[in-house]
C-alpha cells in the first residue's frame, strides 16, 4: 500500500524508523538485535519500514557530540539479510554525499522497485566534502532506476530562519522526489508555518502536492535531549524547560508528540495537505524504543 499512497499523493502514511547496528557488531549479535527488531514490529499497523544511513555531522556545527559517530552496517543488506521476516516497504536512506557514483549506481541497479523505495540525503553542511552532489545523484537515478519512488528531507525548522523550506521541497519535487521525510519535529508551529506556505504556493501555481511525512521521536533523558538539539532538531525553549523539570520526562515527550501529530494532522486535514508520520528512537535504550512503540501505537488510534 505504501508505493500506492505515494502515487496518489495521498496522507495517513505511517513508518517506523531504525538505525542498522554499529559495524563491526559481531554476526550473533546482529541476528539478536534485528530478531528483537522484528517482534517489535511484525503485528504494528505500518505501511513501511524505514533504514537510515548515518554520516559524520561533525562539519554541521562546533559543539561536541554528545554520543561518539559509529559508522553502521549498510542498510541494504541489513534489511534484506536480517529483516526479511518483515513484509513490509522498505524505504532505504542514502547519504548521497560518501558514495562513488559506481557505488550509487550498483545500489540503484539492485533495488527492487516493488518494494524499495529510497531517500537521496545530501551534505550536513556547506563545509562537508562529498563526492557526488545532490543534483549528479538525482540525474543518476533517472539514467539507472527510473522506477523507483524517490523521497527527500525536508526540515520545517529551516523554515522559520530562511522562510524558503516549500521552495526547497518544490525543487526536489521537480527532480524527481515523490514523498518527503522531516526530521525529527519538536516545533509544531514551524511544521505548520511550512505546511502553510507549501500549500499555498502549491495552489498558486497549480502543483499538486506530495506527502510529507513527520518525524516524531521520544526523549527520554537529557543526554538524550542534548543529542536531539546537536542533530539541529529545534526544541522550543518553553517546552525543553517542561521535560528537564518533569517527572517523567519520556511520557512527557510522548505525550507532546502525540499532540503535535494531533495539531498538524486537523491543520493539513483542513486544507487536504497530505502528511504522514514515521516514528523512530534516537536513542537505542530499551524504554526510549519501548516508548516509540507507544507512541505508534497511539498514532495508529488516531
Amino acid at each position: 500500500m505504501l508505493l500506492e499512497k505515494i502515487k496518489a499523493r495521498e496522507g495517513g502514511i505511517v513508518l517506523y524508523g531504525l538505525v542498522p547496528p554499529k559495524k563491526g557488531t559481531d554476526t550473533e549479535k546482529v541476528s539478536e538485535i534485528a530478531a528483537r527488531q522484528v517482534a517489535r514490529l511484525q503485528d504494528q499497523a505500518i505501511d513501511g519500514l524505514i533504514v537510515y544511513d548515518i554520516q559524520d555531522e561533525a562539519s554541521r556545527t562546533d559543539e561536541e557530540r554528545p554520543f561518539p559517530f559509529m559508522e553502521t552496517l549498510d542498510g541494504v543488506e541489513y534489511s534484506r539479510d536480517y529483516l526479511s521476516d518483515l513484509t513490509l516497504p522498505r524505504v532505504i536512506y542514502r547519504s548521497v554525499g560518501k558514495y562513488s557514483e559506481a557505488s550509487l549506481s550498483r545500489f540503484l541497479e539492485d533495488s527492487h522497485p516493488a518494494d524499495e523505495l529510497s531517500v537521496f540525503v545530501g551534505a550536513s553542511s556547506a563545509d562537508q566534502a562529498v563526492t557526488m552532489p545532490m543534483s549528479e545523484a538525482y540525474a543518476l537515478k533517472k539514467r539507472v532506476n527510473k522506477d523507483m519512488l524517490l523521497g527527500g528531507v525536508t526540515i520545517p525548522e529551516r523554515h522559520l530562519v530562511k522562510g524558503d523550506e516549500h521552495l526547497r521541497v518544490f525543487k526536489k519535487i521537480e527532480a524527481g522526489c515523490s514523498f518527503f521525510v522531516s526530521q525529527g519535529v519538536y516545533d509544531v508551529h514551524a511544521s505548520k508555518d511550512f505546511l502553510s506556505d507549501y500549500y499555498y504556493y502549491g495552489k498558486k501555481h497549480g502543483i499538486p502536492l506530495v506527502p510529507i511525512i513527520f518525524t516524531l521521536t521520544p526523549c527520554g533523558s537529557q543526554k538524550t535531549l542534548q543529542f536531539m538539539k546537536w542533530l539541529g532538531i529545534n526544541v522550543p525553549r518553553w517546552l525543553e524547560n517542561d521535560l528537564i523539570h518533569s517527572d517523567d520526562i519520556l511520557q512527557q515527550s510522548v505525550e507532546h508528540s502525540a499532540q503535535s501529530w494531533r495539531e498538524l494532522k486537523e491543520f493539513a486535514d483542513e486544507k487536504g495537505i497530505p502528511i504522514g508520520c514515521n516514528i523512530e528512537s534516537v536513542a537505542v535504550r530499551k524504554v526510549e524504543v519501548d516508548a516509540s512503540i507507544e507512541l505508534l501505537n497511539r498514532i495508529n488510534s488516531m
